[in-house]
C-alpha cells in the first residue's frame, strides 16, 4: 500500500513538473517576435516558427516565410544602421575628445613657458636691459660698492697725504720766510751799523 501511494506520489510530481516546464517554455516562446527583442532572439523566433520539409532524397530543410525573412533583414540593416551611427558617434567624440586633449596640451605648454619664463623674471634682475640672475646681479652690485669704496678710501688717503705735504711745505715756507726776514733785519742792522760807522769816519775827518 505505502508503495502504491509513493508510485503514485511520485508520477504526480513529474506531471506537474512538466506541465510547469512545459508551460513556462509556451511562455518564453510566446515572448519571441520579429517586432521586438534583440537580433538572437529574433532568429530564435525564425527557428521555432520554422516547419520541416524532407525531399525525395531524405534530406531535411527548414521552410521560413519570405516576409518573415525580409522582416528580418529589415530589422537587421535597421541594426547595422544603428551600429553604425553609434560607431560614427562616438568616432566624432573621439576625435572631438583628441582635439580637446591636443588643445590642452598645448595650453598645458604654453602655462609651463609662461611659468618658467615667470620664474626666470622673478629670479632675474634687468640691467641696462640685460637680464641677469639676482646672485650675479647681487655680486655685481655689491663689486661696485666694494670698489667704490675702496676708491673713497684710496682719495682720503691721497688727500690726507696731500694735506699733509701741503702743511709741511706751508710750515717750511713759514720757516725760510723766518730765516728770511732774520736775514733781512740781521743785513738792515749791519748795514745801519756800516754807515754810522762811515759817517764816524766821515766827521771825524772833518774834523781834523
Amino acid at each position: 500500500m505505502c508503495k502504491t501511494n509513493y508510485l503514485l506520489a511520485t508520477i504526480f510530481f513529474f506531471t506537474i513538473s512538466f506541465s510547469g516546464t512545459a508551460q513556462t517554455q509556451t511562455t518564453d516562446d510566446d515572448k519571441l517576435s520579429l517586432d521586438s527583442g534583440t537580433l538572437e532572439s529574433q532568429f530564435e523566433y525564425l527557428t521555432k516558427k520554422s516547419t520541416n520539409w524532407r525531399d525525395e532524397r531524405g534530406r531535411s530543410y527548414e521552410v521560413i516565410r519570405n516576409e518573415w525573412v525580409a522582416k528580418l533583414k529589415a530589422n537587421t540593416l535597421d541594426s547595422l544602421k544603428a551600429i553604425k551611427k553609434d560607431l560614427l558617434d562616438t568616432q566624432n567624440k573621439v576625435t572631438a575628445q583628441s582635439t580637446e586633449i591636443e588643445q590642452l596640451k598645448s595650453s598645458l605648454s604654453n602655462t609651463k613657458s609662461n611659468l618658467e619664463a615667470t620664474n626666470q623674471e622673478k629670479d632675474s634682475m634687468s640691467l641696462f636691459g640685460m637680464q641677469m640672475s639676482k646672485t650675479g646681479y647681487n655680486a655685481l652690485l655689491w663689486s661696485i660698492i666694494a670698489g667704490l669704496l675702496a676708491f673713497l678710501l684710496f682719495f682720503i688717503f691721497k688727500f690726507k697725504n696731500s694735506h699733509a705735504v701741503t702743511r709741511a711745505a706751508k710750515l717750511k715756507l713759514e720757516e725760510t720766510e723766518e730765516e728770511f726776514e732774520e736775514h733781512r733785519r740781521n743785513a738792515l742792522e749791519r748795514e745801519q751799523k756800516v754807515r754810522r760807522q762811515l759817517q764816524d769816519e766821515i766827521n771825524k775827518n772833518r774834523n781834523s
